[in-house]
């Protein structure tokens, strides 16, 4: 029984040292001074500073060219260009726009967009000078026009002061 035991105690230690082993070889190893991560120096700080910026700078420069130079569309020309536009109220406006050789009058109030009139493309009547005042015709039918905008968005007419 004696050489049983002994036999026994054997393989018990010898399963132990393998379990030892395995689990050492599953947890994670501390580095040794040797394999010590490299200390952040001013040199390696400078180059990703300039990176970063480096980029920003594109980025500054992509804004400013689109900006300037207008993005263009992939499918070339602009089917629909906006001819004229002008005030009416505080929310509401008159736009020309012109789709293909057509121009359309609409009605622009906060969510909604009302087609006013439609008519053939003309050419841009050359631009008065800056100090010709418009007579008092001109200022009474652009007043009669705004009462027939709010009149055709349903919109309640406002006390002049």
């Amino acid at each position: 029984m004696n050489l049983y035991a002994r036999r026994l105690r054997q393989a018990a230690a010898s399963i132990a040292a393998a379990a030892c082993l395995a689990a050492r070889a599953a947890l994670p190893t501390v580095p040794s001074p040797a394999e010590a991560a490299p200390a952040v120096g001013a040199s390696s700080l400078l180059q990703a500073g300039f990176g970063m910026f480096t980029v920003l700078g594109l980025i500054f420069l992509c804004a400013w060219a689109a900006r300037r130079f207008g993005l263009q569309r992939l499918g070339g020309g602009q089917s629909v260009k906006v001819v004229s536009s002008t005030m009416v109220g505080q929310r509401e406006r008159v736009v020309v726009v012109e789709v293909g050789g057509t121009w359309l009058v609409l009605g622009v109030a906060a969510g909604r967009v009302n087609a006013l009139h439609s008519l053939p493309a003309q050419a841009l009547p050359a631009a008065p000078p800056a100090s010709a005042m418009p007579d008092a015709r001109l200022a009474g039918a652009a007043g009669l026009f705004a009462q027939k905008l709010r009149d055709s968005l349903g919109l309640a007419q406002r006390p002049h002061p």
